[in-house]
């Protein structure tokens, strides 16, 4: 799991401590991860303007932009295609071939 710093406003972290003293929350990183996770779920169009954008910046393959888009890969292709995105064929090292084969077995 990576770390993430962030500035975040007092009133949204008043807000965030008082539901953490509340029991809504464990703690802050629990609230913000409970945020984004609901945002993103709420948001598809959101979750896939993200997965494209990564896709596009070769920073993640095809079978990973699908899954964070919530789209299986031959949808995704479709969407990579639809927003003029180049598709790159085959994974590109090891770690790449290894994302792919998780994604394949998540789909059974």
């Amino acid at each position: 799991m990576s770390r993430t710093t962030a500035t975040i406003p007092d009133d949204l972290t008043e807000l965030m401590e008082g539901a953490i003293k509340a029991g809504i929350f464990e703690n802050k990183s629990d609230a913000i991860r409970h945020v984004l996770r609901e945002y993103f779920e709420e948001n598809r169009n959101a979750r896939i303007a993200a997965a494209v954008s990564l896709y596009e910046d070769e920073e993640i393959t095809l079978g990973t932009a699908a899954r964070l888009a919530g789209v299986n890969r031959f949808e995704m292709r479709d969407i990579l295609r639809e927003e003029g995105v180049e598709l790159r064929f085959g994974p590109e090292d090891m770690a790449a071939a290894k994302d792919e084969i998780d994604v394949a077995r998540d789909l059974e």
